[in-house]
């Protein structure tokens, strides 16, 4: 018999890349959480920032969780990286094995496969992730060929989020705390080392019998590990934050958002002052059951070699977070604390995720998990 040949995957650039065509919404009317939206055109009008800053600051004093417009990318923008995501995602996956990320050894960069962790006893998780580093040579490291053909692409895209996007959260913030404006730009600079990264992320659709073992949770309640993440709109609804009454609520995929939340590394720098927001994924509502759910996200985390201790700002002493609470005297570098935690994510066996509510991770610091 003759050799059967495999025609491989056709490998997409530019525009030739398929249109990607976002699922409709839910027709449900869920619990949604009323969360404030910045437009960010008013950043640099007179007076904008300020004002920005103190909708910012109203908008996190309840659950960390804000939405943002007018951020200078195009629907179309957006939804080719939603595109290159979907083809990387069909590639075979002794293919995406090839760029398996270091995940043991707390690297996040490149592939994670279905099945590293057990969600409730008995069900393994069935996310898919592609995470890309920022395009500086320290970081540099093999990609698929879709990934290559279309840097151009991709590498525009996540430097605008980062000059043009987490520039204008970070001053905000910067002001919040009546610091120099520039002071969290000087510890995330795109030219630096650290673990920011542009994601793709695809939620395999589960069984009835999947979700009912698992009650309905695909990732249980937890916080992020870097500064800030910034998740564009998709409209399978999965996604749930935690209100300060630990009352879940669905995000809402706002037309023309990106959705915000603040994590880890601003909980450590302000001594508690701005906290690392509480989310979960849950299952979507009957009418999204059968959709695979496919994520675009942008992780925004400070150099590796920052020291993670609160700032001195007076905005701190005024309201009394200058004094050592919890763990904030403890030595802990930006790229310390995510490597911890990656590793921790995949090398603690033995337990499912769902039976963890405290999870030691370095330094006497733990993680908390919340159902």
């Amino acid at each position: 018999m003759g050799t059967v040949t495999q025609t491989p995957a056709p490998v997409f650039t530019g525009s030739d890349i398929p249109t990607y065509h976002q699922v409709p919404e839910t027709s449900f009317d869920l619990d949604w959480a009323d969360l404030s939206t910045l437009d960010l055109s008013q950043f640099d009008q007179p007076g904008g920032k300020e004002r920005l800053a103190k909708q910012l600051f109203e908008a996190i004093q309840n659950i960390g969780f804000f939405y943002i417009i007018n951020f200078g990318l195009s629907q179309e923008d957006v939804d080719r990286q939603f595109s290159i995501g979907k083809q990387i995602f069909n590639l075979p996956i002794e293919e995406k094995l090839k760029y398996r990320a270091e995940l043991e050894k707390g690297g996040y960069n490149g592939y994670k496969p279905m099945g590293l962790r057990e969600i409730s006893p008995g069900v393994i998780d069935k996310t898919e992730i592609y995470n890309i580093p920022k395009f500086i040579p320290a970081l540099e490291r093999l990609q698929p060929e879709i990934v290559n053909n279309n840097r151009p692409i991709i590498e525009s895209f996540a430097r605008h989020i980062h000059d043009e996007i987490v520039r204008k959260l970070l001053t905000l913030i910067a002001i919040i705390l009546e610091l120099p404006e520039d002071y969290f730009l000087q510890v995330h600079r795109y030219s630096e080392p650290s673990d920011c990264h542009l994601r793709y992320m695809k939620y395999h659709r589960r069984t009835a019998e999947e979700n009912e073992k698992s009650a309905g949770i695909w990732v249980k309640g937890h916080t992020d590990f870097g500064s800030l993440t910034l998740l564009f709109r998709q409209p399978v609804a999965a996604l749930q934050v935690r209100s300060s009454e630990g009352e879940w609520r669905w995000v809402k995929p706002y037309p023309g958002s990106i959705t915000v939340n603040l994590a880890d590394s601003l909980q450590f720098l302000t001594n508690g002052f701005l906290k690392s927001s509480i989310h979960r994924v849950v299952a979507p509502p009957p009418d999204q059951t059968d959709i695979d759910r496919l994520g675009v996200l942008y992780f925004v985390r400070p150099e590796d070699s920052l020291e993670l201790r609160p700032v001195a700002s007076e905005v701190l002493r005024r309201l009394g977070y200058d004094q050592a609470v919890d763990n904030s005297a403890v030595r802990i570098t930006a790229g310390q604390w995510v490597k911890a935690r990656v590793a921790k994510g995949v090398v603690d066996k033995g337990a499912a995720r769902s039976d963890i509510g405290e999870q030691p991770i370095i330094g006497g610091v733990v993680a908390k998990y919340y159902d």
